[in-house]
């Protein structure tokens, strides 16, 4: 039986955790001896993993990475870092190196400049893996790269890495010890290899596993709107964070009401940037039009009860609620960032537009008003024919 380590920051409700149990799912349990290392030790999504993964974690929280609690819990954890495995200086030293850095480019992120060191302050394991798997860049690549005994390694990226903040002072060449990079979509692909390009020849594209069985039956369940509004309803679901567009989204909801739309927009997902968009919402008067539901344990009620799912995203690796969507046959709109164009077929199985206030509302408007059109782009979202689960022959190829 071959031993695999997957590798992943948290376990947080996000695409690529989602992504990472469809994996996981799909890996055979009589063949693989699988373990689970989470560099934060922390996250929700912990109750839903297989009961052949080996969690290698000596304590874990189950916490939201996302809650007021779970990002305290986070500042405890990175602090405990510093202190572990030692070499204090050379983590102090990086810290003030890279966020002096960060503070030149304009591009502060608290979360790129801890990666190194809780990847060096984590859990070592004198145990030798035949493969070693980093699920999503920054911390878990630069542990696999530098702390994990394996034959072979792999690593994957969910985002255009450019975008992200990632630099390569930061990476310190972790992806030269890599026997195979896997991109989750083309531009992925792409925009690593232009970021990269010594190691265009390590990558493949691998995109993303889900249960579509398991989704079709969970939106089944219980759950979903629980307002007594019978009208028009648009859902979004994601992380409130800049990349996500919520600023964007609301304003474009005010603009609806100016059309005089009848419609309400609930949005899935919890985020640092709350505050900041619920002052929005109170300064455009949207209290009773645009709701910020949280974080629920199953969104896919909400999927199947919607008029219409809109992704109006600033960039996108490939979008894990895209694919939810599609396979509970939602009528989607989706910005035309790179990711997002990659998986709709604009007017066929979905719409593209412009990520501006005006366009998402004028292209809202006109789904709303025309329900068969909503229904037809539904059915070819459904009936897409997608043959991602057959690429996993990709990774455990490594293993021969």
């Amino acid at each position: 039986m071959k031993k695999l380590l997957l590798v992943i920051n948290t376990l947080g409700r996000a695409g690529a955790e989602m992504a990472l149990l469809g994996l996981l799912n799909n890996l055979d349990k009589a063949e693989y001896d699988v373990s689970l290392y989470v560099i934060m030790a922390q996250g929700e999504m912990i109750k839903q993993l297989p009961d052949h993964v080996k969690v290698l974690n000596e304590r874990f929280n189950h916490q939201s990475v996302l809650s007021k609690r779970g990002r305290w819990s986070m500042m405890k954890t990175s602090i405990a870092a510093f202190f572990r495995n030692g070499a204090c200086a050379s983590k102090l030293r990086y810290l003030l190196k890279t966020c002096l850095t960060m503070i030149k480019a304009g591009n502060f992120q608290m979360d790129k400049l801890l990666w190194r060191v809780l990847s060096d302050g984590a859990q070592r394991f004198d145990e030798t893996f035949d493969l070693a798997i980093a699920y999503i860049e920054g911390g878990s690549a630069y542990y696999v790269a530098d702390h994990v005994k394996a034959r072979k390694k792999a690593a994957f990226i969910h985002i255009p890495y450019e975008n992200a903040g990632y630099t390569r002072e930061m990476d310190q060449g972790c992806w030269d010890k890599f026997d195979r990079i896997f991109a989750i979509a083309d531009k992925v692909k792409e925009h690593f290899a232009t970021f990269y390009p010594e190691y265009a020849k390590k990558i493949e594209v691998l995109h993303n596993i889900i249960d579509r069985d398991a989704i079709c039956s969970r939106a089944m369940e219980k759950g979903g709107f629980d307002d007594d509004y019978t009208g028009l309803r648009i859902l979004t679901v994601g992380r409130l964070t800049y990349q996500k567009g919520y600023d964007i989204a609301i304003e474009a909801m005010k603009l609806l009401q100016d059309f005089g739309c009848e419609a309400k927009w609930y949005v899935l997902g919890e985020g640092e940037q709350r505050k900041k968009l619920e002052k929005k919402i109170a300064d455009l008067e949207l209290q009773d039009s645009f709701y910020l539901v949280g974080a629920v344990e199953n969104p896919y009620p909400y999927y199947r009860q919607t008029d219409l799912y809109v992704h109006a995203t600033r960039f996108e690796g490939k979008s894990i609620a895209i694919q939810e969507a599609q396979a509970l046959g939602c009528a989607i709109i989706a910005s035309d960032c790179n990711g997002n164009k990659e998986q709709i077929i604009n007017h066929e199985d979905g719409v593209i537009c412009k990520l501006t206030p005006r366009s998402i509302s004028e292209n809202i408007k006109l789904l709303l008003e025309n329900k068969e059109k909503r229904k037809a782009l539904g059915r070819a979202a459904r009936d897409k024919v997608i043959s991602e689960d057959s690429e996993l022959h990709l990774l455990t190829e490594l293993l021969t």
